[in-house]
């Protein structure tokens, strides 16, 4: 009887034995787990941790016993493999609780020991509120302490994905955190506008965020940063990357790779014909450029396992390589990524160029819409997607899903640009935004409307030093914008051509790019200048700044909504002395309601009226307007007064207000004017 010995029972290490089971019925499978617990789900630690997952229990998916009666394999826990015997084809273990020594035949061997925790050589990093987050002990460690000790404040050393997960966590569970990273933002796998919107929420949620920066000393009560401050700190959690566990293949002579996994071929074979390895332990290709990697993740780690078993059993299964997909939700924000940031591609001598879009995730009109923000890298050369990223409230996942599928399928932005998505108004938008961004990367890679990301503009900007046109509404642009921008938006810019000199540079931004790229392609139309819009408008822009800053451009940061962490709904006050834009547009509605309240019904003193939402209407409005939307206006007609009075409607663009002067008319007003939208109205004034 064929005998296989499976040496890790976690993720891939559990795959590889159930699937081997399903394979044959006749080969002996054994399992040796060197901790207390096999086949948990590790990923949910963080959850359980800050109470979102409330059972500790569930995170518990098989014991030795359950896996012996579902699947007939022998599991033994608390074994640890200390020796490989590759020429008589024996594993020589110790029981880490009793020192009783076994050894184990097989015939085929799969490694899947997986990986450790970081420990970085800091002084204090052993002391007892020092933590990390592994195994289900490590998180039984975490609790306990929280629940004995009572600690009000915690550091997260390291920025990544678990260091953000823990982040969140423990401040649910009522501590005082603060992030320390040592590169120039949090999330360093991401490009830095996606990481400036997580940062938004950590802060919002009254969170710390140190950057660029790395703990020296860590001390009973505080930690001492390399920059010489210091944090008060009484709990600890290291969360600065993962080592794989190798010391057993390298004493068995296997070969190591180039980036310090486990050396590994397609069919997932190590350098032992007899022996096969999975999980955080091994080297494999990147699916884009082929480049030897290390992807700890846990998709790739069980898809391995199955395969591993597959051809251990005489298969012929070739791991295509893996996209590195990977996502994380803080508090209520989602970032994702797959295939290359667009940092990631130029690393790699890849002709890459990347384009941000951010649009809402289904219609505008169906309550409930949130803004999603999707970023598509792709090779300049052939159209390929290599890459993706996405951020957002509620649609991220799913459009991550698809950018994946598009970067292993080896499709073009052109594909993407083509293809018909599920739509409904509460599901999604008939253009998605995936679509959008396909269109904006054919635009660009076309020259049809040049445009740069935000992590591109401070070369070009010195380079050309150009004229910076926003092209925002009046209310926005006064609230912040690039220094040295000219506000000049499409509506009036036959009027202001002078401002514009020819053959000049220009740099054209709105909120989110959709905007900017009409500007762009208006000017292009009068004036031959090298114009080039920011993808992603000042969404993006703000996002960049808030990650790592510009060195040429300087962009204000808006100030910080602060949140509640038990509803995680925005509070009144703003975590900065000035003013927001909601504020003031609140303090304008009031006083515009009151003005309708005592309508003036009885005098024939000329009027203007805004029928625009009040939503609209309190992010800006004409001096003195009134708010009347469209919606209500039959209701309220008789707020207008004598059929002779003069009335001035309008809207964002013009046309709802054309709606408004046709209501009004048909109910006999007889001096009526389309004021047309906010900006022309502002610009007259």
């Amino acid at each position: 009887m064929e005998k296989i010995l499976v040496i890790g029972g976690v993720a891939a290490g559990a795959t590889a034995a159930a699937k081997l089971r399903r394979l044959s019925g006749d080969v002996e499978i054994t399992v040796l787990e060197a901790g207390p617990d096999i086949s948990f789900a590790n990923c949910g630690l963080p959850y359980y941790i800050g109470r979102d997952i409330e059972s500790r229990s569930s995170l518990i998916l098989q014991s030795p016993t359950s896996f012996k009666e579902q699947y007939n394999v022998n599991v033994f826990t608390n074994t640890k493999a200390i020796k490989i015997d590759r020429e008589q084809k024996l594993v020589y273990t110790e029981n880490t609780k009793t020192n009783e020594k076994k050894t184990f035949e097989y015939s085929k061997l799969i490694l899947a020991q997986g990986g450790l925790p970081l420990t970085p050589p800091i002084e204090g990093a052993s002391l007892p509120h020092v933590f990390t987050l592994w195994t289900l002990a490590n998180m039984d460690a975490v609790d306990a302490f929280i629940k004995e000790q009572k600690p009000k404040k915690a550091t997260i050393v390291g920025g990544g994905f678990i260091g953000l997960e823990m982040a969140e966590a423990l401040a649910k569970r009522g501590l005082k955190v603060s992030v320390v990273e040592k590169m120039p933002h949090v999330m360093n796998v991401v490009d830095p506008e996606f990481a400036g919107f997580i940062e938004e929420e950590l802060l919002s949620y009254g969170l710390e965020v140190y950057k660029n920066v790395g703990v020296q000393v860590i001390g009973k009560d505080q930690v001492l940063l390399d920059n010489g401050s210091a944090i008060e700190s009484d709990m600890v959690l290291l969360s600065i990357g993962v080592r794989p566990t190798l010391d057993l293949a390298k004493d068995a002579g296997l070969e190591i790779g180039s980036t310090g996994g486990l050396l590994v071929d397609a069919d997932l074979r190590t350098s032992d014909p007899s022996i096969f390895a999975a999980g955080d332990m091994i080297e494999i290709e990147h699916r884009v450029h082929q480049a030897k990697v290390r992807i700890p993740l846990a998709g790739p780690a069980n898809k391995q396992g199955r395969i591993a078993a597959e051809n251990a059993l005489g298969g012929n299964h070739l791991y295509p390589g893996s996209l590195g997909t990977s996502i994380v939700r803080v508090f209520e924000a989602v970032v994702g990524i797959t295939g290359l940031s667009l940092k990631a591609a130029k690393a790699s001598g890849i002709d890459a160029a990347a384009v941000t879009v951010h649009k809402e995730h289904h219609v505008a009109y169906y309550p409930g819409a949130q803004e999603v923000t999707v970023r598509l890298i792709y090779d300049k050369t052939t159209g390929c997607v290599i890459g993706g990223e996405t951020a957002g409230y509620a649609g991220a996942d799913r459009r991550l899903d698809v950018i994946a599928t598009a970067v292993f399928g080896r499709m073009t932005i052109h594909d993407l640009a083509n293809i018909d998505f599920a739509y409904s108004p509460p599901l999604g938008t008939a253009n998605d935004a995936i679509n959008m961004a396909a269109f904006s990367a054919e635009n660009r890679n076309s020259g049809y409307a040049p445009s740069l990301t935000p992590e591109e503009l401070d070369e070009w900007v010195k380079k050309e030093n150009p004229l910076i046109l926003d092209v925002r509404d009046p209310f926005v642009y006064n609230a912040g914008h690039v220094e040295n921008a000219h506000y000049l938006p499409p509506e009036i810019l036959e009027l202001e051509m002078a401002k514009i000199p020819k053959g000049h540079s220009v740099l054209v931004y709105d909120e989110n790019g959709k905007k900017g790229h009409q500007m762009l392609r208006k000017i292009q139309g009068i004036c031959p200048c090298n114009v080039v819009n920011v993808s992603g408008g000042y969404t993006s822009l703000q996002r960049h700044a808030r990650a790592m800053g510009f060195s040429v451009l300087q962009v204000p940061l808006a100030p910080i909504k602060a949140k509640s962490i038990q509803k995680g709904l925005p509070q009144e006050a703003s975590i900065a002395s000035n003013a927001s834009l909601q504020q003031d547009g609140s303090t304008a509605n009031r006083s515009s309601l009151h003005q309708t309240e005592r309508s003036a019904a009885d005098t024939n003193t000329p009027i203007i009226v805004d029928v625009r939402t009040s939503r609209e209407f309190a992010r800006g409005a004409y001096p003195n307007a009134i708010n009347i939307p469209l919606d209500e206006l039959e209701e309220r007609i008789d707020e207008f007064g004598p059929l002779t009075r003069k009335i001035t409607v309008y809207c964002a663009s013009g046309a709802r207000s054309e709606y408004a002067k046709e209501i009004l008319e048909r109910k006999g007003f007889t001096n009526v004017i389309n004021g047309g939208g906010i900006i022309q109205m502002m610009h007259r004034k």
